[in-house]
């Protein structure tokens, strides 16, 4: 195996994790303390990273490390500087931004969505790198704003930077699944339009909350057609057709039927339903006699289905088997990651994999097995060493 610098990577992980990278400019917040971090300890390597302000505070850090064994393919490892709020401090009982090792544990918020994954791609890259030559090379991506609209992976597709991508590993948090299939989500708001009144004269008003509500019933069967469209995905489960948020009128006037109501909705989708074809059919549901509808796309992320054999896929699955010793578990991604945006915009073919549970990330006391970041890390450069030296796995490993 790749000898990999076990103290380091896990002491960059806790460095990561000790600076709250949220996106809140209200509280001095942002990534790019973050970003400057992962910076500095590429050019400490000799690496010679570049760096694109996407929005104030808010940059991308990509660094290619040749291999200098000659001409070969592109490997993108991929992480993201931003975290989610740490939210109510009374339901943590530990720093969410203190970084602590406790009972084989790295605590706070970011430990494995997904600060240790970029530090374990980071560390493997510099591991293949001492262990050299190979030939191609690797670009090491720290995006930013994976958390919100993705800006960070977007930036990075519209720059050309994946242009030259023969194969992505996206190193979100997926508990030793290796996955290859990822949800799509697409998120519509939906603006109903009637006429205010008094409430003691609705005959000269159009109530839209009254549009609402058989939006709300006809929401509810889409999704049941939908289902019976498209059954349960092996991997990524049912489609679902979520309302989210109702907004209309206020409570200071209940007396009065307001003119406007929205309705927001979150789809969550699997490979096969087309998502023009779902706001299609929620304009549909939208329309009711004497309200104007508008349904406005906020959100639209195709879901994302590689092949089990594609050489990115394959080589992540020799190396989990080399390393641990176990045979490849194929997963999932429930949600969506900047994988999707790199698949679907940029055209290349990724696969997400990653220290940390797949269920913790978001949650108050989030964690990450100290251990787990270290395997992942030694997996990472094997993954790295297999795909671009052409060694595929043998064997197509078992499903989740």
């Amino acid at each position: 195996m790749i000898d990999v610098d076990a103290r380091g990577v896990v002491e960059f992980t806790q460095a990561l994790v000790r600076i709250p990278s949220t996106n809140d400019p209200a509280r001095g917040r942002c990534e790019r303390p973050a970003a400057e971090l992962v910076e500095a300890r590429m050019r400490e390597w000799g690496w010679e990273p570049r760096v694109y302000e996407v929005e104030p505070g808010r940059p991308n850090v990509v660094a290619v490390v040749e291999g200098g064994g000659g001409d070969g393919p592109t490997l993108m490892f991929e992480g993201h500087t931003d975290v989610v709020t740490e939210g109510d401090l009374s339901s943590w009982t530990v720093d969410p931004f203190g970084g602590e090792i406790r009972d084989g544990k790295l605590w706070g918020r970011g430990s494995a969505d997904m600060k240790s994954g970029l530090a374990a791609a980071l560390y493997a890259t510099r591991a293949l790198q001492l262990a050299g030559p190979f030939p191609g090379r690797i670009k090491v991506c720290a995006l930013a704003d994976e958390e919100g609209l993705m800006i960070g992976a977007h930036h990075f597709v519209a720059e050309g930077l994946a242009a030259d991508v023969d194969g992505a590993i996206v190193a979100e948090p997926e508990a030793g699944e290796i996955c290859a299939v990822a949800k799509g989500a697409l998120r519509l708001r939906v603006d109903l339009t009637g006429k205010m009144a008094h409430g003691a004269m609705p005959q000269h008003g159009r109530n839209p909350i009254q549009a609402v509500g058989a939006l709300l019933v006809g929401l509810r069967s889409l999704e049941k057609e939908l289902q019976a469209a498209h059954p349960a995905h092996e991997h990524l489960g049912e489609v679902y057709v979520t309302p989210t948020v109702v907004r209309a009128g206020t409570e200071e006037q209940v007396n009065v039927i307001p003119a406007v109501a929205s309705v927001f909705v979150d789809v969550r989708t699997v490979p096969g339903l087309a998502h023009a074809d779902v706001a299609a059919r929620v304009r549909e549901l939208a329309s009711h006699d004497g309200i104007a509808a508008e349904v406005s796309v906020l959100v639209d992320r195709p879901p994302v289905e590689v092949p089990v054999d594609d050489p990115v896929v394959a080589a992540l699955a020799g190396a989990h088997r080399a390393v641990t010793g176990e045979e490849p578990v194929y997963g999932g991604v429930p949600g969506s990651t900047d994988g999707t945006v790199l698949t679907h915009w940029g055209g290349v073919p990724s696969v997400v994999y990653g220290p940390g549970g797949k269920w913790i990330a978001h949650q108050a006391d989030e964690y990450v097995e100290v251990d787990e970041i270290v395997q992942c890390t030694r997996v990472f450069a094997e993954a790295a060493r297999r795909f671009l030296t052409g060694t595929r796995s043998s064997g197509p490993g078992r499903r989740a």
